[in-house]
């Protein structure tokens, strides 16, 4: 039986990571695409720890050469995938609307929403391929105040989805969009600081659930 093939876009920590290690552990061949190499590298060990075995891409969502460069990889080796995992997001700082640092309003775009448009194309191929799925992740803050720039350039990328998502239901791929629980995250850190974290949803449990789900 031919290995199935993920790529996780964003998957240095958090629930990209939890999905990663996931999937890792179910045979899965993952290719886990983040900046930080450290924490590929932990990944790594968490996988093949699991007999999993990864690819690791040391990579910027952001830069069009480097994902074009990726999904040529990706065809050449293995000729399509079977799911991608976009979770891949950068927290602005929350500020009043009328104090958003242009520098932080660019990086949401690029990362949040950009990316997106630029991977779409490339990897809808390689999906198409082996009738696969893409997965995003919704975070609803629009209108909640001082969440502008994260809330608008989160909110473009899942309308985007959402768009190819009704564009695709007949011939494929398939797009879901999950709308995962609150975890103790570095970006919910972030926004909540001082926050207790008992409570939340462990990310590996929330990437179990979803994979069971997924999967079945």
């Amino acid at each position: 039986m031919e290995q199935k093939i993920a790529l996780v876009t964003g998957a240095s920590r958090g629930l990209g990571a939890a999905l990663a290690a996931g999937l890792g552990a179910r045979g899965w061949h993952v290719l886990a695409v983040a900046r930080t190499t450290g924490a590929l590298e932990e990944l790594d060990d968490r996988i093949r720890a699991a007999g999993g075995a990864a690819t690791l891409a040391p990579m910027d969502v952001t830069l069009p050469e480097a994902m074009t460069q990726l999904a040529q990889a990706i065809a050449g080796r293995w000729g399509g995938l079977d799911l991608w995992v976009h979770s891949a997001i950068h927290a602005a700082p929350l500020t009043p609307a009328g104090h958003v640092d242009a520098k932080d309003w660019s990086k949401s775009l690029a990362i949040n929403a950009t990316a997106t448009a630029t991977l779409i194309p490339l990897l809808e191929p390689l999906l198409l391929a082996r009738q696969g799925t893409a997965m995003f992740f919704d975070d609803p803050r629009a209108g909640e105040p001082f969440f502008g720039s994260y809330a608008a350039s989160k909110s473009a990328q899942i309308a985007l989805a959402r768009s190819w998502q009704a564009e695709t239901v007949k011939l494929g791929p398939r797009v879901l969009i999950e709308a995962p629980p609150p975890m103790p995250t570095a970006l919910r850190a972030r926004f909540f600081p001082g926050e207790n974290r008992a409570p939340l949803a462990q990310p590996q449990d929330v990437a179990d659930d979803i994979l069971t789900r997924l999967l079945d």
